[in-house]
């Protein structure tokens, strides 16, 4: 990598790829505020025991559920709330997502980080929003990559970011559509979304260990296949990113969203305790 590397600040953290690596995690919605401190302990405490930043992660709602009649979150009063006071109590900062650009302030004003969703990724009038509320109040935002784009095609989301007046801003990969019901992870294509030729040069790249194990539109509710979480975790950590995002939750039989993708607590920790390992003994 080139000395154009940027670098995204969230909180007290600074994300990069000579930073030591990032851990985004949490619950895919937040379901209560006992449930989602309880998940943020666990992880704070393996994140600490290997010296990793952590980052808690939970949506107050869930727009693009399969079924109309799934739980989508408390919303954005009761979960904004949920999710800020989870951060002070941890002590760590955090993330969710935007949906519509009237959020944007409100968002911005609690939260660390602004996810752009991986459908939304194009959407201008959102990304102009969002970036304009996070320079507003010294946030970041991690945009997605659209599982329908290239990663080149990822400059023009960075470009509208910055046109907002935002430079501190990462990016994830999540999967590309392969046909029907089938994501795949192309680390040809991580190589290049790491190497982005944006006009402020690469931003850091985070890789989404739990939704790249989906399988989309396969039914009523999205299938998965969460034995492969490890696998592309210590991949894409061993192909450099900075930052991985994992969705985890004390029983994924009894989660409201997302429950055939996201990883149990104890198997969470153990992908975490693996990428540190293998991000040591990179640069050892």
């Amino acid at each position: 990598m080139t000395s154009t590397n940027r670098t995204c600040k969230v909180g007290n953290i600074t994300i990069a790829q000579d930073r030591p690596l990032a851990i985004i995690a949490g619950p895919c919605v937040i379901e209560s505020l006992e449930q989602g401190l309880t998940i943020g302990r666990t992880i704070k405490a393996v994140c600490e025991d290997l010296g990793l930043p952590y980052i808690f992660k939970a949506s107050f709602d869930k727009a693009n559920r399969s079924s109309i009649s799934s739980y989508r979150g408390p919303g954005i009063d009761e979960g904004l709330t949920w999710i800020n006071a989870i951060g002070k109590e941890l002590g760590v900062p955090t993330t969710t997502d935007i949906h519509e650009p009237q959020q944007a302030d409100a968002i911005a004003e609690m939260i660390d980080l602004i996810q752009i969703p991986a459908f939304l990724c194009r959407q201008t009038d959102l990304l102009l929003a969002a970036g304009q509320a996070a320079a507003k109040f010294g946030r970041a935002i991690n945009t997605k990559k659209g599982q329908f784009l290239s990663p080149a095609e990822m400059v023009g989301p960075v470009a509208k970011l910055e046109e907002a007046g935002l430079s501190n801003q990462m990016l994830t990969e999540r999967g590309t559509f392969f046909g029907y019901h089938r994501l795949v992870n192309d680390f040809t294509g991580l190589g290049d979304l790491m190497e982005l030729p944006a006009e402020r040069g690469h931003p850091p790249v985070c890789f989404d260990v739990t939704h790249s194990t989906q399988l989309p539109g396969s039914g009523s509710q999205t299938g998965g296949r969460p034995e492969r979480a490890p696998l592309l975790a210590r991949a894409a950590t061993a192909a450099g990113v900075s930052a991985l995002f994992i969705e985890t939750h004390p029983d994924p039989s009894k989660a409201k969203s997302d429950g055939a993708t996201v990883l149990p607590l104890d198997v969470a920790s153990k992908v975490i305790t693996d990428c540190a390992r293998i991000r040591e003994a990179m640069n050892a």
